[in-house]
């Protein structure tokens, strides 16, 4: 039994047909696994720099901790303008610390949400355009 489209007008028999849509189906599910890999591989990236300056911004912190301890030691010792400036320093450490931490938060962000579902959500489309292509081969 052969079967004729009637777009180029190939005789191939439906053991063929099935057969290509076979190979055609497992190109399509590599290529979207080596796409998917790919966009996990950006998003990793991503994610790792935001983890970093999250990390920065937590031991810049802790310096602006020592610097603010620093200023309170200066000023109970003594009442002259050494803990205006140790003030002036934790400030200043602080205020990096906290933009650091934004930008680090903004980059994670960006890198949640998940390639594995639109991959999912691409294939599940292209599956069911395949078994609608089935069926109206059948009929």
């Amino acid at each position: 039994m052969t079967t004729t489209t009637k777009a180029g007008g190939d005789d191939r028999s439906t053991t063929e047909l099935i057969r290509d849509l076979s190979e055609q189906s497992s190109r399509l599910i590599r290529q979207e696994v080596a796409l998917t890999r790919a966009d996990l591989t950006q998003k990793g990236a991503q994610a790792a720099r935001g983890i970093g300056l999250v990390v920065g911004s937590g031991i810049l912190s802790l310096y602006g901790l020592g610097a603010l301890i620093a200023s309170g030691i200066l000023l109970l010792s003594t009442a002259t303008n050494a803990w205006i400036a140790a003030l002036i320093v934790a400030g200043a450490i602080l205020l990096a610390a906290g933009a650091a931490a934004l930008i680090g938060k903004a980059r994670l962000t960006r890198a949640a949400p998940s390639p594995l579902e639109a991959a999912l959500e691409t294939a599940t489309r292209d599956m069911e355009a395949l078994r609608a292509s089935i069926r109206e081969g059948r009929s």
